[in-house]
């Protein structure tokens, strides 16, 4: 995974300094910015390199990031062609080979009231595609033995729920284990984090019955995948809008399973918060909470919950 980043997408000024330091430290983002410290998050520690190029925590004094640094980086991910990019410039990143994503910032062009681009670039995101592969194995037996039902993954930002979800959907697509026959999902990955999908192919594995809708509002490529792709079970990360709601309630009531994430610590905390959830919570429309955070590192298991609320026992857990 490092070496694909470091080939294809960062200057040599930057990638040879990865590419020295110590392989312990997992690097889960890449931030550039021009004139400021080069900085490198792992789990929930950040990371700058010193003026001789090793690796410290001494961020204000890090080695800093050229213009020039980052202009070449922006050549390489969008292949010598930025404006060949400007639909996905419209959204702020731009997805690369191997599912990862790079954010963009600088001064937005705006032409009658819609975003057209971004130019005059100053920053640079790199967030790095992480599959880990078999972490909600347990939730997936629990869910398999009780008869998959409408699912969803709480958690803050930044622990793992999306990672989960992915690998929740290639456990149900496939079905291998146990006596689960693998299931049809449809998943509408609107801002391309699940699949990781690179001109139109899954750079992630989200299992081999999964069709996929990427950077299509949430709301329409669920409605899209229910009318067009007959699945199961449809997935989305990150639900909350009035529109997001109202589509899940029409795939629940066309008989397909949902499994979706929102962001929140606990079942009480997205009662309170999710004003636009919170009737098909109160309802008990949703089968199964899965709540994780990260504090044995991301996608730690916190407890899951069924539809009354009640603490459902997993292994482990």
């Amino acid at each position: 995974m490092y070496e694909e980043i470091l080939r294809k997408f960062l200057p040599e000024s930057i990638s040879k300094l990865m590419r020295d330091m110590n392989k312990a430290v997992v690097i889960n983002e890449i931030h550039l910015r021009v004139s400021k410290p080069v900085i490198l998050l792992s789990a929930n520690e950040e990371y700058a390199f010193s003026q001789s190029g090793a690796l410290t925590k001494d961020i204000i004094n890090g080695l800093t990031v050229t213009r020039e640094d980052l202009n070449n980086t922006i050549q390489r991910i969008s292949g010598y062609s930025l404006y060949a990019w400007e639909d996905e410039l419209k959204n702020g990143f731009i997805t690369l080979q191997g599912g990862h994503r790079a954010g963009i910032c600088g001064k937005v062009v705006v032409e009658n009231e819609s975003i057209k681009t971004i130019s005059h670039i100053s920053s640079v995101c790199i967030r790095l595609a992480h599959e880990v592969k078999g972490c909600s194995d347990e939730v997936f037996n629990m869910l398999a033995e009780n008869g998959l039902g409408h699912t969803v993954i709480i958690s803050p930002p930044g622990c793992g729920k999306t990672t989960f979800l992915r690998d929740l959907i290639r456990n149900i697509s496939n079905g291998e284990k146990g006596n689960f026959n693998g299931l049809t999902v449809g998943l509408a990955d609107e801002r391309q984090e699940i699949a990781g999908s690179y001109m139109g192919m899954a750079q992630n594995d989200v299992g081999i019955r999964t069709d996929i809708l990427d950077r299509c509002p949430k709301h329409k490529g669920m409605l899209m995948l229910l009318r067009s792709m007959s699945p199961k079970v449809i997935a989305a990360d990150e639900i909350g809008s009035a529109e997001d709601i109202n589509t899940i309630g029409d795939i629940m009531g066309a008989g397909v399973k949902v499994i979706c994430t929102v962001h929140g610590r606990d079942i009480d905390d997205i009662r309170k918060k999710q004003r636009n959830l919170s009737p098909l919570i109160e309802d008990r429309l949703f089968d199964n909470y899965i709540v994780i955070s990260a504090k044995n590192g991301p996608g730690t298991i916190e407890g899951a919950y069924d539809r009354d609320f009640k603490k459902v026992k997993i292994y482990g857990s």
